[in-house]
Formats: C-alpha cells, sequence, structure tokens
C-alpha cells in the first residue's frame, strides 16, 4: 500500500528538496588516519546487520497498545477528554501516540542518512569519509526497520513535524562541512537516542524493544563519531567561529525541545491547537520526559568545546544544565551492552528450542522402533 495512504494527516508533495551548497572535497592522501577512528569505521564494518534476519518480524503486535507502556504517559491521561473517552478511543490514542513517535523516528533516519552522505563528501580526512560511508549504511537500515514497523504493525503513519523539519533543512543547507556532524550527530541523533532509550526500557513489547535496543547499538557508534570529529576541529576555531556554532546549538536545541509535544495528534482528536498546546506543555510526564532527552545532547555539547556562557545559560533556561555532567560513555556503554544481552536472550532462548525438538524427535523415534 503506498504510504500517503496512511497517513493521519495529508504530508503534502512526496518530495522535499533542500538545495545543496558547500564544497564536495576529495582527499589524495590514503596513508594513515586518526587510529581512534579508524578503530571506529573497523567497528562500523564489523557491526553491520540484516533487519530482515536480526529482527523477529513473526512477533505480534496490538496496533491498539503498541508499547504496552502506562496511559499516564499520555497527555489526556486524568483529563477531562480522558473521562469521556472508551476503551476504542483509548487504543485509537495509544495508536495515534505511537505512530507520531515512529514516524519522527523514521524522518529523523532518512535525514540521518541524508547527513551522513554529505558528510562522505564534504569532510575533509579521509579517515572520516570511511566512516560515514558505514554510518550511511546503517542509517538506511534504520529508516528501512521503522518504515516496515510503521507499515505492517501500526498500519499509520504521521508527516514530518515542522520543527524536526526546520533543522534538518538548516543543517543540510549550511555550506561549512561541519555543519551536518552537529545538527545530526550530536542534536538530533542526540535526542532520538533519549527517546528511543525511554521507550526500550520502559515498554514490555518484544519486537519494539529489538527494534530500539539494536538501532541503539549502532548509534552509540555515531556519535561517539561525531565527538571525535568535532572535539578535534573546535580546537582549531575562534572565538566569534565557535560562538557561531554555540547559536546554532541553542536555536537547535529550542526547535527540539518544541518538536516533541505531539500536539498534531491530539488535534487528530477534534482539540484546537491552542488548547492541545497547553495540555501538553501542562502534561507532568511531558517535562520529565524533556529532561531526560537532553541527557545525551549537553554532555556531547560539552564535550566538543561549545560550552559559552550564552549557550550555558539557554541550558539553565530549559532546565537541563545539570545534564553537562552526565557520563556519556558509560550511557553509550549500556546502550552496547543491553543489546548483545538482547541477542544473547534470544540466541540461548532459540538454543534450548532445537535442543527440545531434538530431544521429542529421539523419543519419538524409539518410540516408533519400539
Amino acid at each position: 500500500m503506498p504510504t500517503h495512504e496512511v497517513y493521519a494527516n495529508e504530508p503534502g508533495e512526496p518530495l522535499w528538496q533542500v538545495p545543496a551548497s558547500g564544497a564536495a572535497r576529495f582527499n589524495w592522501e590514503y596513508d594513515g588516519g586518526r587510529d581512534r577512528l579508524l578503530a571506529l569505521y573497523q567497528k562500523g564494518k564489523d557491526k553491520q546487520w540484516d533487519g530482515l534476519k536480526r529482527i523477529d518480524w513473526d512477533l505480534e503486535v496490538d496496533p491498539y497498545d503498541p508499547l504496552g507502556t502506562p496511559d499516564e504517559v499520555l497527555t489526556l491521561y486524568d483529563t477531562p477528554y480522558w473521562a469521556k473517552m472508551t476503551d476504542r478511543d483509548k487504543g485509537e490514542l495509544r495508536k495515534h501516540y505511537t505512530s507520531w513517535q515512529f514516524s519522527q523516528f523514521l524522518h529523523g533516519e532518512q535525514g540521518a542518512m541524508v547527513c551522513a552522505a554529505r558528510i562522505v563528501e564534504s569532510v575533509p580526512d579521509l579517515d572520516a569519509k570511511f566512516y560515514s560511508a558505514t554510518q550511511t549504511m546503517d542509517e538506511a537500515r534504520h529508516a528501512e526497520i521503522y518504515s516496515r514497523f510503521l507499515h505492517e504493525k501500526i498500519g499509520m503513519l504521521y508527516p514530518i513535524n515542522d520543527n524536526l523539519q526546520a533543522l534538518l533543512g538548516d543543517t543540510l543547507r549550511d555550506s561549512r562541512w561541519d555543519m551536518p556532524y552537529l545538527g545530526m550527530q550530536v542534536l538530533i541523533e542526540g535526542l532520538a537516542l533519549a527517546a528511543f532509550g525511554m521507550i526500550r526500557d520502559t515498554t514490555d513489547k518484544p519486537l519494539p524493544k529489538q527494534i530500539l535496543a539494536y538501532i541503539m547499538q549502532d548509534e552509540a557508534r555515531h556519535v561517539a563519531f561525531g565527538r571525535m570529529a568535532l572535539r578535534d576541529y573546535y580546537k582549531q576555531l575562534t572565538d566569534a567561529e565557535l560562538r557561531e556554532r554555540e547559536e546554532f546549538v541553542i536555536e537547535g536545541c529550542y526547535l527540539m525541545r518544541d518538536r516533541l509535544r505531539g500536539v498534531e495528534v491530539l488535534e487528530n482528536f477534534g482539540i484546537p491547537k491552542a488548547e492541545a498546546e497547553e495540555l501538553s506543555e501542562g502534561a507532568e510526564y511531558l517535562r520529565l520526559f524533556r529532561q531526560l532527552l537532553f541527557s545525551r545532547i549537553v554532555p556531547c555539547v560539552k564535550d566538543i568545546g561549545l560550552w559559552g556562557k550564552r549557550l550555558q545559560q539557554a541550558y539553565v533556561d530549559m532546565g537541563v544544565f545539570e545534564m553537562g555532567d552526565s557520563n556519556l560513555d558509560l550511557l553509550m556503554a549500556q546502550d552496547e551492552d543491553i543489546a548483545e544481552k538482547l541477542d544473547a536472550e534470544r540466541f540461548a532462548a532459540q538454543e534450548r528450542e532445537r535442543v527440545a525438538e531434538v530431544a521429542e524427535a529421539i523419543e519419538e523415534g524409539r518410540r516408533i522402533g519400539g
């Protein structure tokens, strides 16, 4: 079924064209490179996987309760609207929210694929080109997986959120080669990682847990790549150049914060936009969710050397300044471990099933033979 037929809202034209600017850079020095980046490139090659084979797509998903998370996380919970809803209405609301969340993940992954390809084209260092090529493949796989989940298991998609589209456009239109790193690797991917992790750690449904855990394993490498490359480059910039990038981060963080409200969902349930925005802003869960979402971005921004007074004040105003002291390496290591543990559990269960089948076949042979 064409995707246009399952969008909850009219998505507009099927193609969005962003004018490209900046130079394509070739590097004729093929010997050497930064050991850390080359090691990450090797890891990127070693960790490639097939979403058709690694994920168990036979697992059933109830589209009216896809994640199994508590109803308290829904903006309308414990409001007059909620009291009037039937059980079917509440199931539709869960379906719409999951569709909205995972659709933004899907659109973000396509944006990440395009940004990674832009990095291959524009970054001057060959070691960074090598790694970005593996990331481009990773992002294609992620978009494929989210698309399949939405089409086959949910049956509904939402168009890209205006604020996410604005940040993607700003990132891609900038001619400076480091901006796809900053806009995508640090801001969009950092925020997505936190959102993925929150759902991964709260859902009791095996299919979305698999999808998020395995994608997060890849994303941990991507953020590490952005940190390495930008930390090295930003040491060479003037104060004025650093301030320009800090302004981009401030604007991007406000855009991403405002992206998270899901007002589009409430509008589809007949709530006027102004009231939907007010309900979203007043939701306690959203406030806590926003704080957690910046747990990956703030320490990364600080680590790469963007930590001027104006940026710090912006994070104070957002209530996330203390996130700068988060241990980003520990969070990334945990993402890797969770995916590996999930694989081990799945393979152990499959092995137990095979052993049981063999034992049953042997016993059946004995009965026949006897």
